[in-house]
């Protein structure tokens, strides 16, 4: 049974980052809010964003609210922040697969990768 999986961690603040609201969109002729999500304490959402059936092959995008966590940790940050919604688009090709996409996230940076 296939299914996709998330998790964010501040590389800034060397911990987790609870509390980030995640958006899941399918991308097709028009865009399609599939669901959305906050991370826990350990910065992972509570079980599969999508899973069994509804996990289908096609392009999908997590939208991560970046800034809205960023200004709760009360970094010195600049106003524009640097970083606000993230957007990672990513194809499903195995609809059977794990795809576990996580965010390492700071101020200035990010970086993602498929994971296990």
């Amino acid at each position: 049974m296939g299914r996709l999986t998330t998790h964010v961690l501040d590389t800034a603040l060397g911990k987790p980052a609870r509390g980030l609201k995640i958006e899941l969109w399918a991308q097709g002729a028009a865009p399609e809010l599939i669901s959305t999500h906050e991370t826990n304490d350990d910065g992972r959402v509570d079980g599969p964003m999508l899973e069994g059936s509804a996990f289908a092959t096609g392009t999908y995008e997590l939208r991560f609210f970046a800034g809205d966590y960023l200004r709760k940790t009360c970094q010195n940050l600049p106003d524009p922040l640097f970083l606000d919604v993230i957007p990672i688009r990513f194809g499903v090709a195995e609809a059977h697969g794990h795809y576990h996409v996580p965010l390492l996230l700071s101020p200035f940076s990010y970086s993602t990768y498929r994971g296990s």
